[in-house]
C-alpha cells in the first residue's frame, strides 16, 4: 500500500506561485497525470502533469533529459499519446517519477529554469482520454445507492442477498467513454409502455440521469489465469478520476432483468482529464469497516492493510447548470455532496474480485465505482434518488424544477481531499451536456 513520504510534506512549496494557492486543486503534493495538447493546433497529444494552473509537458521534459534512471523511463513512457506505457511500468517507476517531479518543482530547485520551459497554461490546453481504454467494468459499491434503487425497482426485496458478499459489477462499453466536455444526444431505446399495454415501445428516454462515480485506472496488469491478491492490489492501480455514468432510467427499468444494464448505460460515460495517483491519495486513506451485524468479507477480499486504510475520503459534489442558467450567466447549482469513504467495497477489493477467476486486467482498463451515495438522502449521487423516482420535483435556480435531466443541461462533478495536517488536493472537475435526441 502507498505510504507517506517526502512528497507529502505539507510545508513544501513550489516555485510556481499558482501551485501554492490555498485550496487549489493541483498543489505540489498532487501532481496528477493527463493527456493534452495546445488547443486549436494540430499538435500531437502527449502526457502531462498538472501543477497549479500549468501543465508540465512530458514530451518537452523527455527532450530536456533532466531526469535519470527510473524517473527518466517514466518521463519517456508518459510523453506518448496515451498513458498506457507509463501505467504498465508499475509503482517503482511511478514513485520515482513523482519524487523527481516533486523535487524539481519545489521552491529553490536548480531545475526551475529548465522546467519553466516545459510549462503549458491549462487554459490553453485541450484534453484527450488519459489512456486507451481496452475494457470498462462498472461496479455497484454504494450500499446506500443500491438500497435506494432497489426500493424503486423491487420494493419488496430492495437489496439482493449477494450484495454484502460480492462486489457486483457488469461489463460496460469503452467505446463511448469521453473526456470532460463530452456532449451527447438523448438516447433512444425500448421502454415499457403504459400500464396494461401488451408490448413495449421504442422512443426517446424521458428519465435521463447522471451517476456520481469514481473511476479507477489499472496500471500493471496480471497474466491470464492468475489472481491479484488483496496485499498487492494497490500496486496494480495507477490512479483515480471522476466519472459520470449517464443512465436512461426508463430504458433501464425495462431491460435490467435478468442480465443487468445494457442500452440504458452504454451510450455515454464521461471522465475527468486528470488521474490522481494512489500515492497522492495516501494521506487521505481511512479505516475500512463493515456496519455491525454485516458479514465480514471472505478471505480473498480481506487483508490487514485494507481494514486499517482501505477506504479513501474523497469529497464529491454534483452540480447542474440548465440552459436558462447558462444564458443568464448564472453559476451551476449544487445538487448534493457525499464522500467516497462511504463505499461498501474498497478499490483493492474490486481488483481482487475482478481477477479471482483468472480474468486478466491490462494497463488502461477502467473500473467504475458505481453511484456514490451517502447515508443521508441529501448525499444521493443521482437524480432518481433525489427526486424519489421522479415523484418529487427539485427546485433549480429561481424558476425551474427537475426530476430528470432536460436537453441542454450541463452536469458537473467535483472532487477533492482534505484533512488536518495535509495539503488538500483536487481532481478538477468533469462536465458533460445533454443534447436533443438526434432522431
Amino acid at each position: 500500500m502507498n505510504t507517506l513520504d517526502a512528497t507529502h510534506d505539507p510545508s513544501a512549496r513550489s516555485w510556481l506561485a499558482s501551485a501554492n494557492v490555498a485550496g487549489g486543486a493541483f498543489p505540489l503534493q498532487n501532481l496528477p497525470f493527463g493527456v493534452f495538447r495546445r488547443a486549436h493546433t494540430a499538435q500531437a497529444y502527449r502526457g502531462g502533469v498538472a501543477i497549479g494552473d500549468q501543465i508540465i509537458d512530458l514530451k518537452a521534459l523527455a527532450e530536456a533529459r533532466l531526469f535519470s534512471e527510473e524517473a527518466a523511463h517514466g518521463v519517456i513512457a508518459g510523453s506518448q499519446s496515451s498513458l498506457n506505457a507509463l501505467m504498465q511500468l508499475g509503482p517503482k517507476t511511478w514513485r520515482a517519477l513523482r519524487r523527481s517531479l516533486f523535487e524539481g518543482l519545489t521552491r529553490g530547485s536548480a531545475l526551475e529554469p529548465k522546467l519553466r520551459e516545459c510549462l503549458v497554461p491549462q487554459h490553453e490546453a485541450s484534453y484527450a482520454l488519459p489512456a486507451l481504454i481496452g475494457d470498462y467494468t462498472d461496479f455497484y459499491i454504494s450500499v446506500y445507492h443500491a438500497t435506494a434503487i432497489g426500493k424503486l425497482f423491487r420494493p419488496d426485496n430492495p437489496l439482493l442477498p449477494n450484495y454484502k458478499w460480492i462486489p457486483i459489477g457488469y461489463h460496460g462499453r469503452s467505446s463511448s467513454i469521453g473526456v470532460s466536455g463530452q456532449s451527447f444526444p438523448r438516447p433512444r431505446g425500448q421502454k415499457s409502455a403504459a400500464a396494461g399495454a401488451a408490448a413495449p415501445i421504442v422512443g426517446t428516454s424521458a428519465r435521463l440521469d447522471y451517476e456520481l462515480e469514481m473511476g479507477i485506472f489499472i496500471g500493471a496488469g496480471n497474466a491470464p489465469g492468475t489472481a491479484i491478491s488483496m496485499e498487492t492490489a494497490d500496486d496494480h492501480i495507477f490512479g483515480m478520476c471522476l466519472l459520470n455514468d449517464w443512465s436512461a432510467r426508463d430504458l433501464q427499468a425495462w431491460e435490467y432483468q435478468p442480465l443487468g444494464p445494457f442500452l440504458a448505460k452504454n451510450f455515454a460515460t464521461t471522465i475527468s482529464p486528470w488521474v490522481v495517483t494512489l500515492q497522492a491519495l495516501a494521506p487521505f486513506r481511512v479505516p475500512f469497516a463493515r456496519p455491525a451485524g454485516d458479514p465480514e468479507p471472505l478471505p480473498y477480499l480481506d487483508s490487514r492493510q485494507n481494514r486499517e486504510a482501505g477506504a479513501i475520503d474523497i469529497r464529491l459534489e454534483a452540480l447542474i447548470q440548465t440552459s436558462r442558467m447558462q444564458a443568464r450567466g448564472e453559476p451551476p447549482q449544487r445538487l448534493s455532496t457525499t464522500s467516497f469513504r462511504h463505499a461498501y467495497w474498497t478499490i483493492s477489493q474490486l481488483v481482487a474480485h475482478h481477477t479471482v477467476n483468472g480474468c486478466n486486467l491490462r494497463p488502461g482498463d477502467l473500473l467504475g465505482s458505481g453511484t456514490q451515495s451517502g447515508p443521508t438522502p441529501e448525499e444521493a449521487g443521482s437524480l432518481v434518488e433525489l427526486s424519489l423516482g421522479g415523484t418529487r420535483k427539485l427546485k433549480i435556480g429561481s424558476d425551474e424544477h427537475r426530476t430528470f435531466l432536460e436537453d441542454g443541461d450541463i452536469v458537473i462533478f467535483r472532487g477533492w481531499c482534505e484533512r488536518p495536517g495535509a495539503v488538500s488536493i483536487g481532481f478538477g472537475d468533469v462536465r458533460g451536456q445533454v443534447l436533443a435526441a438526434s432522431q
